[in-house]
């Protein structure tokens, strides 16, 4: 999720188990324990871009990882705790400790968006990706960070349980409505008589209402809107494209090249759903992602420049988005 929601989350596990004098120290290294796993975006190779999409979300986002994560961020507050805030004495092992939980659910929070991370490396390495809620959602942050800050006030880690609780009753939602929303897109393909070869479906952007629909049928690739309602279920017809296959659509980019090589490269860590991308010329988008439901207009992608055949295809990021796609998206929120 957001960094914030990273930080949050690691503050309030940390508070969890916390004393009520070791609440506030707790907070804030929870905090800190909960952000240190994201540090990988820092991994990156200015003549090879895709490198950062690959490793991030990655070996610090593992379930193995966990130990490893919370040494390092006790190994680095140990010593400015000892010079700043010797006056409230905390062993390294009631540290690590905090910073233990502080980390712990890092990377399975961020397996519950649609972005997924490598949770099971080394042991398997593939993204686990569970779709249960998207990468920005205020109220999941809200309520939890209203928790943390009570918590921290009041030196009161019960708080923290409460917030907790309320975390893993909306992820429990999400399970609800991601079946649901699963349900509804099935549905609409069975409807256009459409064998589905692939089918992904993920909450739009801050929300559990809006759910985009991606599926792989007859080699191209559908994208629609489903909103499961809780009094009546609402579809968004969208658009689709012809999905992009290297064998046939790249005839022209020798195999041996490196740009060849950064579309396979791209096509796995997209699962397949790429595209080129309409109206952008010689873009190549995951079409799994768009700020909009119910468009095809990708979020990031690669841009294939055959004049550049042995040099690492240019990765970039398209959030642009007009008045009219966001009026439409919130009247879609709202069941309009």
């Amino acid at each position: 999720m957001d960094i914030l929601t990273q930080g949050l989350l690691g503050a309030a596990l940390s508070q969890s188990i916390a004393s009520k004098k070791e609440t506030r120290i707790a907070t804030g290294v929870g905090f800190f324990a909960g952000l240190i796993a994201d540090a990988d975006i820092f991994i990156s190779s200015a003549s090879d871009p895709m490198l950062n999409i690959e490793l991030h979300r990655h070996f610090s986002h593992s379930i193995f990882f966990v130990p490893i994560g919370g040494l390092i961020a006790a190994l680095i507050l140990w010593p400015i705790l000892q010079r700043f805030f010797n006056h409230e004495p905390l062993t390294f092992k009631r540290l690590y400790l905090f910073c233990l939980m502080g980390y712990s659910l890092s990377g399975f929070i961020d397996a519950c968006t649609s972005y997924g991370t490598h949770l099971l490396w080394p042991l398997y390495d593939e993204r686990i990706t569970f779709h249960l809620i998207s990468i920005i959602d205020p109220i999941f942050t809200g309520v939890l960070m209203l928790a943390v800050i009570m918590a921290w006030r009041k030196y009161r880690p019960r708080l923290a349980h409460i917030g907790l609780l309320f975390c893993g009753s909306y992820l429990l939602l999400g399970i609800f409505q991601l079946n649901r929303a699963t349900d509804m897109a099935m549905a609409l393909a069975n409807s256009r008589q459409h064998a589905v070869d692939q089918l992904v479906v993920k909450p739009s952007l801050a929300n559990l209402l809006v759910w985009r629909s991606t599926y792989i049928a007859n080699d191209r690739i559908y994208v629609d809107a489903v909103r499961p309602g809780f009094t009546e279920n609402k579809t968004y017809t969208g658009s689709s494209v012809p999905l992009f296959i290297p064998e046939r659509d790249a005839t022209d980019i020798p195999k041996d090249s490196v740009l060849y090589g950064d579309i396979l490269r791209f096509e796995k860590f997209s699962d397949g759903f790429i595209a080129m991308e309409p109206g952008k010329n010689n873009l190549l988008g995951d079409v799994r992602y768009s700020m909009t439901p119910i468009k095809i207009a990708t979020l990031w992608g690669i841009t294939l420049d055959k004049t550049k055949l042995n040099e690492h295809a240019h990765y970039g990021f398209y959030r642009a988005t007009s008045p009219d796609d966001r009026k439409n998206y919130i009247a879609m929120i709202l069941g309009d």
